[in-house]
């Protein structure tokens, strides 16, 4: 009994540990270029795989960077997104 037990658990925690392709790509968000839908027009100069940034504010004024790369379709993919905080000191020289 207590062999079924370790074993159902062991199970679940492997499974748990799983992960799908779907669910590890980056979803877009309000402000990138892939929001709604790839872009009508299509990167033909670009070298399939190379890769470019684009930086903009989310709808809470939150600024975003996004790190795309161009498949072989000429589709775009999000590959990275990462938050950008800006700290600012203000005039007395504090946070």
């Amino acid at each position: 009994m207590k062999t079924i037990i370790i074993t159902a658990f062991a199970a679940l925690f492997v499974a748990s540990c799983a992960q799908t392709q779907s669910s590890s790509e980056v979803e877009p968000i309000p402000g990138s270029i892939t929001y709604g839908g790839q872009p009508r027009t299509k990167l033909t100069k670009s070298p399939i795989g190379s890769t470019f940034s684009h930086s903009f504010l989310d709808q809470y004024g939150n600024r975003w960077s996004e790190t795309y790369q161009i498949q072989p379709d000429r589709s775009l993919k999000i590959i990275a997104r990462r938050r950008i905080v800006d700290f600012t000191l203000d005039p007395g020289g504090r946070l």
